[in-house]
């Protein structure tokens, strides 16, 4: 990569360009008085770079804004609809891929399922394929998409491009981005997948306009997406937010990772699953038996939720614990960062108030009362495909940079 001089003639006009479409993505429709007002910048060089803008079809001239005594000013908006981005959610049973215009918004959706015992060379053709099957099924031509983004559950380097190690597929060192650039010739971001949600919600969720917050995704793993001052926290090996694996239990059950009590071994989806199977065995009665017809290997957290809401008295109590346990390593979490928000994405945040009372209980109680006061505790609202919006958002995240107008 060509290191630009900080300073010299072009990084200045590659970072002003990335000022002014960030304010037309925020601010538009907007006129070219107004971003010289906003950005301080001369009249004249916003005229020419809104210039380059409108002929690479980023931007586009939209309705005449009203005046204030001259003529009609001409508006400016992001051309959402013209380029597509792919985003990818890379998980160990099924691979999402999306088709989402520059504003987000998602077109397309394709799944494929991952077959257990799957190898490095078959998980990157699982990838290619599902991405393939995206373009194929927007008939769109391939000059209209920008980027791919991947969100991948477990370790990851997103400046190598490599998967370091996904624990629930065991594979270590996947080369997704050289070998997803190599067959789609397009650029490839890839992120950790709760860290891409985290960054999918400043973007187009609950954390827009919010400088502190932290994104806790809860399903078959637990993870958390951190955002301090308005950036994504990596941390020194691209591990910050591994809250999974810290221990809320001294004594509580072994963890994949090989400690024991992790919080994910007491909150994620399997942990329920355990849990209500537990109470089963010892002889107490639940609906959720009756379910699976006493295959207890057939449960799955969805039922324990649905029996909760017929009012089923064990399926309530092994929630009120995980929202307990969980409200546990929330409280650690504001203690430590101080948030002003926490957002709550996964399987088991849908499962209601049955999780998230006792969650916001504990945290009154094990949290300091500062910080307790300051922070909020709500769902996400991005949807059934909220980490690959992420991975849009990886995409968007490179293109509305310096780096990123230079090479549009």
């Amino acid at each position: 990569m060509t290191q630009i001089q900080v300073g010299s003639f072009q990084w200045m006009k590659s970072m002003n360009k990335s000022t002014i479409l960030n304010v037309i993505r925020l601010h538009g429709p907007i006129s070219r008085a107004e971003i010289a007002k906003i950005t301080r910048l001369t009249a004249p060089t916003v005229t020419n770079i809104v210039g380059e803008l409108l002929e690479s079809g980023l931007v586009v001239e939209s309705n005449l804004g009203e005046s204030t005594g001259g003529r009609k000013p001409i508006m400016l908006r992001i051309n959402s609809s013209a380029f597509y981005i792919i985003g990818v959610y890379a998980g160990a049973k099924k691979i999402n891929a999306v088709i989402a215009t520059l504003d987000g918004h998602v077109v397309y959706y394709t799944e494929t399922k991952v077959p257990a015992g799957v190898d490095v060379e078959g998980y990157v053709g699982l990838l290619k394929k599902s991405i393939h099957s995206a373009i194929e099924g927007t008939k769109n031509p391939v000059q209209s998409f920008v980027g791919i983004g991947i969100g991948m559950h477990g370790l990851v380097d997103p400046e190598k491009g490599i998967s370091i190690f996904a624990p629930n597929l065991n594979l270590a060192n996947i080369p997704v981005k050289t070998e997803l650039e190599k067959e789609f010739m397009l650029p490839v971001e890839i992120e950790n997948d709760v860290r891409a949600i985290a960054l999918g919600e400043s973007w187009f969720g609950q954390g827009q306009g919010i400088a502190n917050f932290i994104c806790v995704n809860v399903g078959t793993g637990v993870g958390a997406g951190i955002i301090l001052d308005h950036h994504l926290y990596h941390g020194a090996s691209y591990t910050a937010g591994e809250i999974g694996h810290t221990t809320i239990d001294i004594h509580g059950p072994k963890c994949s990772c090989g400690n024991y009590g992790c919080l994910e071994t007491l909150t994620s989806g399997p942990a329920i699953v355990k849990r209500i199977q537990k109470a089963i065995r010892i002889g107490k009665q639940t609906v959720v038996e009756e379910y699976v017809k006493g295959d207890l290997d057939a449960i799955t957290g969805e039922m324990v939720a649905n029996a909760a809401a017929q009012g089923d008295t064990v399926a309530i109590e092994v929630l009120a614990d995980t929202g307990r346990y969980l409200g546990i390593g929330i409280a650690n979490l504001i203690n430590t960062f101080n948030p002003s928000r926490i957002i709550l994405s996964g399987g088991v945040s849908r499962a209601g108030d049955f999780v998230l009372q006792p969650l916001k209980e504990t945290v009154e109680h094990r949290s300091l009362a500062v910080p307790a006061k300051s922070v909020t505790i709500v769902k996400s609202e991005l949807g059934p495909h909220a980490i690959a919006v992420g991975a849009v958002t990886l995409v968007l995240h490179k293109l509305f940079t310096p780096q990123g107008v230079t090479e549009v």
